[in-house]
């Protein structure tokens, strides 16, 4: 049973993210099952940090990127989300290849969502495990 509120499909999801920093990291949203989220961001020289290796951060930008959607997704008609706190946890390093990660939900509520979302390399090595709580808000 599919825990998402509003509808939406993949091609929506990545014309969303056009002129964004979600673009310009080339993160894309490559499948979207009935209580998860999956996307996808290169490892190269627009997410490396000096010493040529997955930059902490844009593993938290693919994160925050996959669960925010996702969130948004699971809100109730006439509500959105906002992230309140993520952290995360790089559990591994990464130089090349394709960082992919999956969202899933902890929690959701009327006030607050908690997900979960585990990034993997190519070869199915962890990388990042992260949290992200968001708040849902009326519009």
């Amino acid at each position: 049973m599919s825990i998402w509120k509003k509808t939406s499909t993949l091609d929506q999801l990545n014309r969303q993210s056009e002129n964004s920093l979600v673009r310009h990291l080339g993160i894309e949203m490559t499948e979207l099952g009935d209580d998860y989220l999956v996307g996808t961001m290169p490892v190269d020289a627009r997410t490396h940090q000096p010493m040529g290796i997955l930059h902490g951060g844009a593993s938290v930008v693919l994160a925050e990127t996959l669960g925010s959607t996702a969130a948004n997704l699971a809100a109730e008609a006439g509500h959105y989300c906002v992230g309140l706190e993520i952290n995360a946890n790089h559990l591994s390093s990464l130089r090349s290849g394709t960082l992919t990660g999956t969202a899933k939900a902890i929690h959701v509520g009327r006030s607050t969502q908690v997900w979960e979302i585990r990034m993997e390399s190519d070869k199915g090595k962890s990388v990042c495990i992260s949290r992200l709580t968001m708040a849902v808000l009326k519009a």
